[in-house]
């Protein structure tokens, strides 16, 4: 077989690697003066707390509102609606019915870099009179007498203004409150602001375009301990009921094991943990059912629970137990059984809470975000600042046709713990220009921030996609930022490359420019940090097993996906599911050889240091060898320099390989990840659908690929060293028993690894 055929691009082994950029950044950045000699800005150096982004200037015009406008000479009233004009643009806002004092409370932003024109127009015009004289009145500004506005300066206040006739040929009646000054992205009313550069969308998508903060929900984890019932009697009173608990909030159902003996006082005391979201919109519902036939159960009683009446438990110690009485199923609908009811009834024995001590997984545990506890009450102080600055992104490949030739209309996204924000849309183009800034504060070094670049198909044409289903946004590429990897203080300015695997191979989607910053506010405390576990204590008194790790996650993927999409505007599912990386779990034969080559990798070192060992006895470097023995006699005479001598020799390997040191942070290597090797039908295997759309035969032939595999590693792992590891590891003394791990290994899983 022969590798999967790479993209023209793959050619050059530097398109794959992170570049340095030098963008015109804020902190750098000093005013031109003037503006096509009009003056709007002084010499003086501007000043924004926007230091990470390249400066990009808008006028904005606020639209507040209008009073004692006349009516029409038709129609007797007025339907009004501003439209301001600059050169070739028009913004235009909502109408009003019959209404002569509207008010609008809309921005409206034009970009500096594409005026055009002296003056800016403010139209008053009546909708119900289209088509026939629908003018009002107008405002004219100049631009050379537009002031500028630097926040953290006050908002610039709005006047009135009144009226002018079309012709300038005088005062009209009526009035309109508005505000016009010059400003930047750094500006409050940039993110609400109708944009010129996205003066061709209409409708819903308005809103799809601009840029936005969401945050995530307040995730706990709800342990629903079933202990026992009693009294639950079948309908069939011949026979002994088999008994289960089935549990469901709202689409996440699981059910206990059948109890082992019939009885009608059953006892299961097994554990069902759901993953709830604040405000708790979802109801508990437990119900008590009797397995009558492999492919019937009936239900034998149940009860309804609001989750906001349970406990909210911070550590491992249990929280009280308490009885319900069950609502039995079919009866209570004629009076005589409602008084039967009443005097008998079935009983089950729960102990619920919340589980505040936990941290809800809703992403990969290699790419976290956030380590924090769902309790506030447990957080501990922040020990840094992120700031990160979304500049641009260059050479982005089509992703839609649009009138006979291909369009990207991108827009990122950016997720570090519970805060993600969505940069505005920039249509049409391959070299988008975002240049916005963003902060978040971080609660624990070992984390990582994603970004995602995508493909906005929602622009308020009703879009649909090439099945005739509701069209959904394309992934264009992701970026991952591990904070560990970064020198505090210093200020990263790079272009990383976009890779998506496909099953065509590896291809590059172009490249995002990123400059970001991470400033600690206390070293003390991040060393502190360094020798605590990753994840919060509760993970390691209670753990959850492997199955019920994935399956929550999953569930609390749904959930975050299902509240952010209710947004306005939505943050979509595909969106955050590409964020949270939902098919991490899945295996493929690349993943597994990567892991393997990665682990040789590290048992190479010791191979090499046999080998040197073996040419240093056979004396191929006589000159190496002579020194080996001087040192081996020195150590033997004085054996108190046998450490001294080892930390001094760990010291200078130290020094040597600081001069190799990486200069950027780390990114995808397509050698490591064998994504560059992988073949075709690996590929094949790692896109396919489960269950699987590929015929019989292939799907035979890859089922016995991973039988020769597995037949390969226990041939080689012997069986006795298995057996040995394994019964040292169950009998170890209690002192090495503790469920919190120790602080050195702390510190080594806390260290950057090569996943990335």
């Amino acid at each position: 077989m022969q590798s999967a055929t790479l993209p023209a691009s793959a050619t050059d082994p530097d398109d794959y690697k992170v570049k340095d950029a030098n963008p015109e950044l804020g902190e750098r950045w000093l005013n031109s003066g003037s503006y096509g000699g009009r003056g709007w800005m002084s010499s003086e150096r501007f000043t924004s707390t926007y230091d990470l982004v390249e400066q990009m200037f808008y006028l904005y015009v606020r639209v507040v509102k209008a009073r004692d406008l006349p009516p029409s000479s038709i129609t007797g009233s007025c339907d009004p609606y501003v439209e301001v004009k600059l050169g070739n643009y028009r913004g235009r806002t909502r109408h009003f019915e019959k209404k002569m004092n509207p008010e609008w409370n809309q921005v409206f932003a034009f970009s500096k870099d594409r005026i055009q024109s002296s003056t800016l127009e403010v139209f008053v015009k009546d909708k119900e009179m289209v088509g026939r004289d629908d003018y009002v009145g107008r405002v004219v500004f100049d631009l050379n007498e537009i002031p500028t506005r630097v926040p953290p300066n006050s908002p610039l206040a709005p006047q009135w203004y009144r009226l002018e006739d079309r012709r300038g040929g005088g005062k009209l009646r009526g009035e309109m409150m508005l505000a016009v000054w010059m400003g930047t992205q750094a500006d409050e009313a940039f993110p609400e602001a109708w944009h010129s550069d996205a003066s061709s969308v209409y409708g819903e998508g308005v809103h799809n375009v601009r840029s936005k903060v969401y945050v995530s929900p307040k995730l706990w984890y709800l342990r629903v301990n079933v202990i026992e019932a009693q009294d639950v009697l079948p309908n069939d009173r011949s026979r002994l009921p088999d008994l289960f608990v089935k549990a469901q909030v709202g689409s996440q159902v699981l059910r206990t094991k059948i109890c082992p003996t019939r009885t009608t006082n059953p006892l299961w005391n097994e554990d069902l943990v759901f993953v709830a979201a604040e405000p708790f919109e979802e109801l508990l519902v437990i119900t008590v059912e009797d397995r009558v036939h492999p492919s019937k159960e009936e239900m034998m009683g149940k009860i309804i629970l609001p989750l906001d009446t349970f406990e909210k438990r911070l550590d491992h110690r249990p929280v009280h137990s308490r009885w319900f009485n069950l609502e039995k199923y079919g009866f209570g609908a004629l009076e005589a059984d409602r008084r039967k009811e009443l005097k008998f009834s079935s009983r089950i024995h729960l102990r619920v809470c919340l589980e505040g001590g936990y941290h809800v997984l809703d992403e990969s545990t290699l790419y976290i975000s956030d380590q924090r506890p769902t309790s506030r009450q447990l957080w501990k102080p922040p020990v840094g600042i992120l700031e990160v600055g979304i500049l641009s992104a260059q050479g982005l490949l089509p992703m839609k046709m649009k009138d006979g030739r291909g369009t990207t209309d991108a827009y990122c996204v950016a997720k570090y713990g519970q805060k993600w924000v969505r940069t505005r849309t920039i249509l049409d183009t391959m070299n988008p220009k975002w240049s916005e800034q963003y902060t978040w504060e971080v609660y624990d070094p070992c984390t990582v921030m994603t970004l995602g670049v995508f493909d906005n198909c929602h622009l308020g044409g009703g879009e649909k996609s090439a099945t005739g289903s509701a069209a959904r946004d394309s992934q264009i590429g992701k970026v991952r930022i591990r904070l560990s990897t970064l020198e505090a203080h210093r200020i990263y300015t790079h272009s990383y490359p976009l890779l998506v695997l496909q099953p065509q191979g590896v291809k590059k989607m172009g490249e995002l420019q990123l400059a970001f910053r991470f400033t600690t506010l206390s070293l003390a405390n991040m060393i502190y940090v360094y020798g605590h576990p990753l994840l919060p204590k509760m993970h390691y008194l209670q753990p959850f097993t492997v199955n019920q790790v994935d399956s929550l996650r999953y569930q609390a993927m749904n959930i975050v996906a299902l509240r952010l999409g209710r947004a306005e505007p939505p943050l979509r599912k595909e969106v955050v599911e590409y964020m949270l990386d939902v098919d991490s779990h899945l295996w493929s034969m690349r993943r597994s050889k990567a892991n393997f080559f990665r682990i040789m990798s590290l048992l190479s070192g010791m191979i090499n240091m046999g080998r040197w060992f073996g040419d240093v006895g056979n004396w191929k470097n006589p000159m190496t060898s002579v020194l080996v023995h001087i040192l081996f006699l020195i150590l033997i005479w004085y054996p108190e320099l046998i450490l001294p001598t080892l930390f001094f020799y760990m010291f200078l390997i130290g020094l040597w390989n600081y001069r190799f040191r990486p200069r950027h942070p780390p990114h995808m290597d397509t050698k490591i990840s064998w994504a560059e090797a992988a073949y075709p039908d690996e590929l094949d295997e790692e896109f396919d659908t489960f269950p699987t759309s590929r015929p019989h035969d292939v799907v035979r032939m890859r089922y016995d690929r991973l039988r020769s595999v597995a037949a390969v590693v226990l041939y080689v792992t012997p069986f006795k060293v298995v057996a040995l590891v394994t019964g040292l590891y169950y009998l170890r003394h209690p002192r090495f028993r503790s469920k919190l791990p120790s602080v050195p290994s702390n510190f080594f899983k806390r260290l950057p690894a090569r996943t990335d």
